[in-house]
């Protein structure tokens, strides 16, 4: 879930802790195997690849399993062809929503998108409807209880960061895509240890619903995450700190 909040932060660590192992694996595993293809294996020179290869390791994933991933990507191994599509909807309230998938069935990916929306109270948008609401922007986060927000502060800056902020138990970066590798690389080679490093899609502005719609639409951003083709959901709901979602 984008949106770089602090329900976000604490959501994503229940949902790393909660989600089944495999369906977390299948998802970087065909990021990795798209990123491998686009930009070659070389992490070194392939920003997207190095991303989702940083998301695989503070998955546990094994390195045999990124390997095998690559080799995809590359042609050295068989793999299966994935198209990147990106849905536009709203859920309760009118809330945006920014579907990105990755598939080997468009047909599928869009029937099964369609049909959660359908359930949760939600509607396919045309494209273009709310991708102008977000903006795409790097977020590394550092665990505040190992390093201190200046010393972060002034290595991220002099690397060219937009902005160094305390989110909770968090210390969070954001820079713009473009120079997302470079303040990561000056960063770790600072000493600092990232816990995540990734380009995500945040909303520009966020709007707020009352607590009953507020749930209906985080259950409905659930249910899309649990698809097998989804790789992520942005949405520009407001959550409050304290809110708590019944189970």
């Amino acid at each position: 879930m984008s949106g770089h909040s602090k329900w976000a932060s604490i959501k994503h660590k229940k949902g790393a802790a909660d989600a089944k192992r495999g369906q977390i694996f299948t998802k970087i595993i065909k990021e990795i195997t798209v990123a491998a293809k686009m930009g070659g294996g070389d992490e070194e020179g392939n920003a997207r690849l190095r991303t989702a290869i940083l998301k695989a390791k503070a998955a546990n994933m094994p390195k045999d399993n990124i390997d095998k991933a690559i080799k995809k990507g590359t042609g050295e191994l068989e793999g299966v062809e994935y198209v990147e599509l990106q849905y536009e909807g709203y859920g309760p309230g009118g809330i945006a929503l920014l579907i990105e998938t990755l598939t080997d069935n468009k047909n599928r990916t869009a029937a099964d998108v369609k049909s959660v929306l359908g359930k949760g109270g939600g509607n396919l948008g045309t494209p273009g409807s709310v991708s102008h609401l977000f903006k795409r922007e790097g977020i590394i986060c550092f665990d505040a209880s190992k390093y201190t927000e200046d010393a972060i502060l002034e290595a991220a800056l002099e690397a060219g960061a937009d902005d160094v902020a305390t989110e909770d138990d968090e210390i969070v970066v954001k820079t713009s895509p473009e120079d997302f590798m470079t303040v990561l690389d000056a960063l770790n080679k600072a000493g600092f240890e990232q816990t995540s490093a990734e380009i995500e899609r945040n909303a520009m502005m966020l709007k707020t619903l009352d607590k009953e719609k507020t749930e209906k639409v985080l259950k409905l951003v659930e249910r899309l995450e649990e698809l097998d083709d989804v790789q992520e959901v942005s949405h520009d709901l407001d959550v409050p700190d304290d809110f708590e979602l019944d189970d």
